[in-house]
């Protein structure tokens, strides 16, 4: 009989091991590890002085701009500018500025009064205004007028989803945007968001640039792409621990455990 115990004991110890060990490998398999939450990890002295990224954006179809012109007379040329009377209170409004604004058409052409068609496909605001100014004083004004003309997007643009904390289209009111700002005004990728795969797509004049950045990693920050252009769409993949629905950290892994494990044990019972 103490044989008989003994092996029966043997057995049992067996078998906790080897829920013990199931346990473990499901808890360590299904937990994010912090690597993969931490963004720019690596040595920061090996990239040495990140250069300021001075590439100008050049404007393509569907592009809005808020054009303003200003002169010592103001009302000789209050009709060019973009903002009216009517749309002062709105000028910080994205659906304000989209109605007001001066689109960019299929044929690259903007549409301004008296001034009529304007081709501005893939010229930067600099070269706009440049444009419009020397339009303005050939043909209506002389130099003593004192033209000053400003053109600016009406807004940047950038659409971000996957696993985020508000996904969608936000509007930024800056030149430059990186990829890491963008992400923090979508609420930041989530704990079960991949940060080492992040798909990057920007609309370009032949058609789809499609690019991944690992944004774990500090390198990142010499990528061309790890400053964003207008109109520049992001997705977050999500982990595959989210697919496995076992939780994210390690409390929650084991809590999901448990409960599995506390209904097996019930339903072993009910049948025996």
């Amino acid at each position: 009989m103490e044989i008989r115990y003994f092996y029966q004991l043997q057995d049992k110890m067996k078998s906790v091991k080897y829920l013990f060990t199931t346990v473990l490998i499901v808890i360590l398999s299904s937990c994010v590890s912090q690597k993969e939450m931490v963004y720019l990890q690596g040595n920061s002295s090996e990239l040495g002085k990140i250069a300021a990224v001075n590439t100008k954006y050049h404007l393509q179809v569907n592009d809005v701009l808020q054009i303003q012109v200003k002169a010592l007379d103001q009302n000789l040329v209050k009709m060019f500018s973009t903002q009216t009377e009517g749309a002062a209170n709105n000028q910080n409004n994205a659906s304000g500025l989209y109605f007001n604004g001066y689109n960019v058409d299929n044929e690259g052409n903007i549409r301004i009064p008296v001034l009529g068609k304007l081709f501005v496909l893939g010229k930067t605001t600099d070269e706009v205004q440049n444009i419009i100014s020397k339009k303005l004083l050939s043909d209506y004004f002389k130099k003593d007028t004192y033209i000053f003309v400003s053109a600016k997007l009406s807004g940047f643009r950038i659409t971000v989803q996957g696993e985020v904390g508000k996904p969608g289209t936000i509007t930024l009111y800056q030149n430059n945007v990186t990829i890491l700002e963008a992400l923090a005004n979508a609420g930041d990728i989530n704990d079960i968001g991949d940060r080492k795969t992040v798909l990057l797509i920007r609309k370009t004049p032949n058609g789809q640039d499609i690019h991944t950045l690992d944004l774990t990693q500090i390198e990142v920050l010499n990528s061309p792409y790890f400053n964003l252009e207008p109109n520049d769409y992001i997705y977050v993949k999500p982990l595959k621990q989210k697919s496995w629905g076992t939780g994210t950290t390690g409390t929650q892994t084991l809590t999901t455990v448990f409960s599995v494990l506390s209904l097996v044990t019930t339903v072993i019972l009910l049948t025996r």
